[in-house]
C-alpha cells in the first residue's frame, strides 16, 4: 500500500484518531483544568517513546525463548508493555506533577494514546493487506484499552499514594497488576474482537466519567476546607496573633534549639508556604468557574524567597519546622502548578 494513499490515511485515521478523541474529552471534562497541553504533549511523547522500548522488549524476549506467540501476547507483552507504560506515571505522582486523580487519569490515558499510535503505524506498515475492520477494531479497541489500562493504573497509584503515610514503590503495584491483568485478559479474544471493541467503548467512558465526578466531588471538599483553615492561618500570622496558636506554641519552644532570627525565618516560611497555598486553591477554584487565569508578576519573587529561606534556616531547622508546612505530595504539586502559569 502507498504511503500516504487515500486507503493507508483512512487506515492511520481509523487506528489513531479515537484514542485521541477520547483524551481530548477527558481534558475537556476536567472542569478544574488541572492538565496543560503542554503536558499532554510530553505523556503522548512518552507514550511513544515506551512503544519503541516495549517492540525491543518484546522482540529480543520473544527471539530469546521458545515460546507459543499467542501465550506471549497473553502472559508476557502485557507485563511487559504496563511496565513501560507506566513509568512515566509514576515518575509524575513521585515528582508531584500530579495531584489528583482526575489529572493521573488524563496523563495515564495521553500515555497510552502515544503508544497506541505507535504501535498501529508499525502494524499499518506490517499489515498492509488486512481488512479495514481490522483498524476499525484497533482503533475503538486496542489503542483504547492501551490508554484505558494506564489511565487506571494512574487513579490506582494516585489513591494509594495519597493514604500512604510514606509512599514507597510498592504502593504502585496493585494498580500495576490490575492493568496486567485487565491486558492480558484482552489479549485473550474471551469475545469476538469487533463485540470486544463494543464491550469496551461501553463500559470504560461510563466508569472514567463515574471517577471523574467522585474526584471532583473530593477536590471541592478539599478545596473549600483547606481555603478556609489558610485563610484563618494568614490572618492570624499579619495580625500578630499566631503567637497563641499551636503554631506559635512550637515556634516559641524553637527558639531554644534555634538562634531568633532562624525562628523569625520559620515564621516566615510558614506565611510564604500558606500564601502560595491560598494562591494556587484559588486558581483552581476560578478555572472551575471558567474564568483564565492571568499569571501573578508577584509569583517569581515569592519563590525565590521560598529558596532563600529554606537555605537559610538549614536542613535541620526544616525538620524542625516540616509539622506545619504545606509538604504533602498534593501541596507540592499546587506549587509546581503555580510555578507553570
Amino acid at each position: 500500500m502507498p504511503l500516504f494513499s487515500l486507503a493507508f490515511l483512512l487506515r492511520a485515521a481509523l487506528s489513531t484518531l479515537p484514542v485521541f478523541l477520547f483524551l481530548g474529552a477527558l481534558v475537556l471534562i476536567d472542569s478544574y483544568k488541572l492538565v496543560r497541553l503542554r503536558t499532554v504533549l510530553f505523556s503522548i511523547a512518552a507514550g511513544a517513546l515506551a512503544a519503541g522500548v516495549a517492540y525491543l522488549a518484546n522482540s529480543g524476549l520473544l527471539n530469546a525463548v521458545a515460546m507459543d506467540i499467542k501465550l506471549f501476547a497473553r502472559y508476557v507483552s502485557p507485563v511487559i508493555e504496563e511496565v513501560v507504560k507506566g513509568l512515566y506515571v509514576v515518575y509524575l505522582i513521585r515528582r508531584a506533577r500530579v495531584g489528583f486523580v482526575v489529572d493521573a487519569a488524563i496523563h495515564g490515558f495521553a500515555v497510552g494514546a502515544g503508544f497506541a499510535v505507535i504501535e498501529n503505524i508499525y502494524y499499518l506498515n506490517a499489515l498492509p493487506d488486512v481488512t479495514i475492520w481490522t483498524w476499525v477494531i484497533r482503533g475503538f479497541g486496542t489503542a483504547v484499552m492501551h490508554g484505558g489500562t494506564t489511565a487506571i493504573f494512574g487513579m490506582i497509584s494516585r489513591t494509594l499514594y495519597d493514604r500512604a503515610e510514606s509512599p514507597r514503590v510498592r504502593v504502585f503495584l496493585p494498580g500495576l497488576g490490575i492493568v496486567i491483568g485487565l491486558h492480558s485478559l484482552f489479549n485473550h479474544f474471551l469475545l469476538p474482537p469487533l463485540l470486544s471493541t463494543v464491550v469496551l467503548l461501553l463500559v470504560l467512558p461510563g466508569c472514567m466519567a463515574l471517577v471523574f465526578q467522585q474526584s471532583e466531588k473530593s477536590t471541592r471538599h478539599w478545596l473549600g476546607a483547606g481555603f478556609d483553615s489558610d485563610q484563618e492561618l494568614l490572618a492570624l500570622i499579619h495580625s500578630g496573633q499566631v503567637a497563641g496558636t499551636r503554631v506559635g506554641r512550637y515556634l516559641q519552644a524553637l527558639k531554644t534549639r534555634f538562634p531568633g532570627p532562624v525562628v523569625v525565618d520559620m515564621l516566615c516560611l510558614l506565611r510564604l508556604h500558606v500564601e502560595l497555598s491560598i494562591r494556587a486553591k484559588g486558581v483552581l477554584m476560578l478555572r472551575e468557574r471558567g474564568f483564565r487565569v492571568s499569571p501573578d508578576p508577584n509569583l517569581r519573587a515569592k519563590f525565590d524567597e521560598l529558596r532563600y529561606l529554606e537555605k537559610s534556616i538549614s536542613p535541620t531547622g526544616m525538620l524542625a519546622i516540616a509539622p506545619f508546612l504545606h509538604t504533602s505530595s498534593r501541596d507540592l504539586w499546587q506549587r509546581n502548578m503555580l510555578s507553570e502559569i
